[in-house]
Formats: structure tokens, sequence, C-alpha cells
């Protein structure tokens, strides 16, 4: 199959490669497939993820480890139930990012992050309770964020 992309033209893939985002993106719940991209060839922590059900809908997401090493969500019963696990740690995490026109005021969403079952490819973007993780951390502050000092909403 094929589908049209803003950053990498026409591009082929495999039904298989989908990730299936059920109840879609927040604010975008019509979107509910999306082809994951690597922005680095090499290396799968920074991804946009590319609606095959709209060409002009891509979220550039990131793997929050990189930016936080000891990132460590715990989603509800129902979340856990809805991506067929029952365990946090069987999941894969990325948060969205929203990359400003200057580029010293991207932000990432460590409250939401999208939680993907690599075995299903079955996704979620969820909202992370009893946390300190903020909506809105700027991405050059991550040198000095500690969990315990985590919120910027």
């Amino acid at each position: 199959m094929k589908t049209q992309t803003g950053y990498y033209g026409e591009t082929e893939y495999n039904p298989s490669d989908l990730i299936v985002v059920a109840e879609g993106f927040f604010g975008f719940p019509e979107l509910k497939q999306f082809l994951p991209l690597r922005l680095d060839e090499d290396n799968d922590s920074l991804l946009l993820m590319q609606s095959v059900e709209n060409s002009q809908v891509a979220f550039v997401v990131i793997a929050p480890t990189i930016l936080c090493p000891d990132y460590s969500p715990v989603l509800t019963e129902e979340d856990l139930s809805a991506l067929d696990t029952d365990d946090c740690n069987e999941l894969s995490y990325y948060a969205v990012c929203v990359i400003k026109d200057n580029y010293l005021e991207d932000t990432v969403n460590l409250k939401c992050p999208l939680a993907i079952n690599p075995k299903t490819k079955a996704a979620r973007q969820v909202i992370l309770e009893n946390t300190d993780y903020g909506y809105r951390h700027k991405l050059n502050t991550f040198s000095s964020i500690t969990k315990k000092n985590t919120r910027q909403e």
C-alpha cells in the first residue's frame, strides 16, 4: 500500500506496519491508523506518526526515557485492558512533541504519552494519574529535570 506524507512524499507500507490508535490521538478521534516513520534511520526513539487516513496529519513523538531516564508511567486497569496487557513494562511509550517556529519553545507532553503494545500494534494515548509529569515540558530544560521536579503546566 502507499500513503502520501508531508515529509517523505509517497511512502510504501504493509498494513502490518500500522499502529492502530483505537480512540485516536486527543483531538483527532476519527484518525485511527498511523504509520510510524523514523526521523533517524538507525533509531526509533524519535518518530513521525503519519496518519494514513489524512496525509495532512502527523505527530512527532519521542521516547520519553531519552529525555527523562527515570520516566515510569503507571497506567490504569482500563488502559492496560484496552492494550491487551496487564503489565506497564510490556508497553512502549512515546511523548507527543509540539514543534514551534522557534525551536527553543518546543515542548513535550509527558502526562499523556502514547502507549503501544508492540506485540499487537494497538495503541492508546493515556492520561497518567497521580504523577508530577506535566503537559508542556520545554525540550531545552531536560538536562535539569528530575522525577521530583517535572511539573511545568
